[in-house]
Protein backbone atom coordinates (compact mmCIF):
# COMPACT_ATOMS: atom_id res chain seq x y z
CA UNK A 1 0.00 0.00 0.00
CA UNK A 2 1.50 3.10 -1.09
CA UNK A 3 0.99 6.35 1.82
CA UNK A 4 1.56 9.87 0.81
CA UNK A 5 3.10 12.19 3.53
CA UNK A 6 -0.56 13.69 4.48
CA UNK A 7 -1.17 10.16 5.17
CA UNK A 8 1.92 8.68 6.73
CA UNK A 9 1.86 12.02 8.98
CA UNK A 10 -2.11 11.10 10.10
CA UNK A 11 -1.30 7.76 10.96
CA UNK A 12 1.39 8.15 13.53
CA UNK A 13 2.88 5.18 15.19
CA UNK A 14 1.68 3.97 18.49
CA UNK A 15 4.58 1.66 18.87
CA UNK A 16 3.34 -0.81 15.89
CA UNK A 17 6.21 -0.11 13.16
CA UNK A 18 5.01 -0.07 9.76
CA UNK A 19 1.45 -1.86 10.36
CA UNK A 20 -1.47 -0.03 9.06
CA UNK A 21 -4.93 -1.29 8.41
CA UNK A 22 -7.49 1.02 6.54
CA UNK A 23 -11.36 1.04 5.73
CA UNK A 24 -10.94 3.29 2.85
CA UNK A 25 -14.06 5.73 1.77
CA UNK A 26 -17.22 4.31 -0.03
CA UNK A 27 -16.68 0.79 2.06
CA UNK A 28 -19.51 -0.17 4.93
CA UNK A 29 -18.63 -2.53 7.65
CA UNK A 30 -20.68 -4.07 9.59
CA UNK A 31 -19.34 -6.42 12.61
CA UNK A 32 -16.42 -6.26 14.49
CA UNK A 33 -13.26 -5.59 13.99
CA UNK A 34 -9.88 -6.74 15.83
CA UNK A 35 -6.02 -5.94 15.21
CA UNK A 36 -2.75 -5.84 16.29
CA UNK A 37 -1.81 -3.10 14.78
CA UNK A 38 -3.04 0.51 14.01
CA UNK A 39 -6.31 1.35 11.91
CA UNK A 40 -7.52 4.23 9.79
CA UNK A 41 -11.05 4.66 9.19
CA UNK A 42 -12.52 7.15 6.33
CA UNK A 43 -15.40 4.54 5.76
CA UNK A 44 -18.15 3.69 7.46
CA UNK A 45 -18.00 1.39 10.84
CA UNK A 46 -21.43 0.04 12.43
CA UNK A 47 -19.72 -2.71 15.08
CA UNK A 48 -16.94 -2.45 17.79
CA UNK A 49 -13.27 -2.53 17.09
CA UNK A 50 -10.27 -3.52 19.80
CA UNK A 51 -6.73 -1.83 18.59
CA UNK A 52 -3.93 -2.74 20.16
CA UNK A 53 -2.38 0.57 18.18
CA UNK A 54 -3.35 4.07 17.47
CA UNK A 55 -7.32 4.26 15.41
CA UNK A 56 -7.81 7.09 13.36
CA UNK A 57 -10.89 8.18 12.57
CA UNK A 58 -10.54 10.47 9.25
CA UNK A 59 -12.76 13.02 8.57
CA UNK A 60 -14.80 11.22 5.92
CA UNK A 61 -14.91 8.67 8.47
CA UNK A 62 -18.08 6.96 10.67
CA UNK A 63 -17.66 4.92 13.78
CA UNK A 64 -20.76 3.47 15.39
CA UNK A 65 -20.78 1.08 17.93
CA UNK A 66 -17.77 0.29 21.15
CA UNK A 67 -14.41 1.43 20.61
CA UNK A 68 -10.67 0.19 22.39
CA UNK A 69 -7.41 1.02 21.66
CA UNK A 70 -3.82 2.65 22.46
CA UNK A 71 -4.28 5.90 21.14
CA UNK A 72 -6.82 7.82 18.86
CA UNK A 73 -7.10 10.67 16.79
CA UNK A 74 -10.67 11.52 15.73
CA UNK A 75 -11.55 13.79 12.81
CA UNK A 76 -14.91 12.13 11.62
CA UNK A 77 -18.10 10.70 13.27
CA UNK A 78 -17.99 8.53 16.69
CA UNK A 79 -21.28 7.34 17.97
CA UNK A 80 -20.54 5.05 21.09
CA UNK A 81 -18.53 4.07 23.95
CA UNK A 82 -14.41 4.85 23.03
CA UNK A 83 -11.74 3.35 25.82
CA UNK A 84 -8.10 4.96 24.85
CA UNK A 85 -5.29 3.22 26.96
CA UNK A 86 -3.23 6.55 26.76
CA UNK A 87 -4.01 9.27 24.56
CA UNK A 88 -7.31 10.98 22.77
CA UNK A 89 -6.84 13.90 20.48
CA UNK A 90 -10.12 15.11 19.21
CA UNK A 91 -9.91 17.31 15.75
CA UNK A 92 -11.18 20.82 15.08
CA UNK A 93 -13.71 18.55 12.58
CA UNK A 94 -14.81 15.52 15.48
CA UNK A 95 -18.49 14.55 16.55
CA UNK A 96 -18.51 12.76 19.38
CA UNK A 97 -21.82 11.17 20.67
CA UNK A 98 -20.98 9.09 23.66
CA UNK A 99 -18.61 8.32 26.39
CA UNK A 100 -14.84 8.35 26.84
CA UNK A 101 -12.58 6.98 28.59
CA UNK A 102 -8.93 7.76 28.62
CA UNK A 103 -5.56 9.01 30.43
CA UNK A 104 -5.57 12.33 28.59
CA UNK A 105 -7.35 14.07 26.02
CA UNK A 106 -6.46 17.29 23.50
CA UNK A 107 -9.60 18.90 22.08
CA UNK A 108 -9.39 21.03 18.99
CA UNK A 109 -11.63 24.43 18.84
CA UNK A 110 -14.74 23.42 17.04
CA UNK A 111 -14.89 19.59 17.98
CA UNK A 112 -18.11 18.37 19.14
CA UNK A 113 -18.58 16.39 22.04
CA UNK A 114 -22.01 15.24 23.93
CA UNK A 115 -21.88 12.66 26.69
CA UNK A 116 -19.23 12.01 29.52
CA UNK A 117 -15.43 11.58 29.65
CA UNK A 118 -13.53 9.86 32.22
CA UNK A 119 -9.75 10.82 32.65
CA UNK A 120 -7.94 8.32 34.84
CA UNK A 121 -4.16 7.27 35.38
CA UNK A 122 -4.60 3.62 35.04
CA UNK A 123 -5.51 2.31 31.51
CA UNK A 124 -9.13 1.33 30.98
CA UNK A 125 -10.00 -2.01 31.47
CA UNK A 126 -10.35 -3.83 27.73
Amino acid sequence: MALNKKNMAKSTDSGISGKLNQLVEGTEVKGDIVSDSNFRVDGKLIGSMNIKGKLVLGSTGYIEGNVSCKDAEVEGVFKGEIKVESFLSLKSTAKILGEIETQRIAVEPGAEFTGNCKMTNTPPAQ
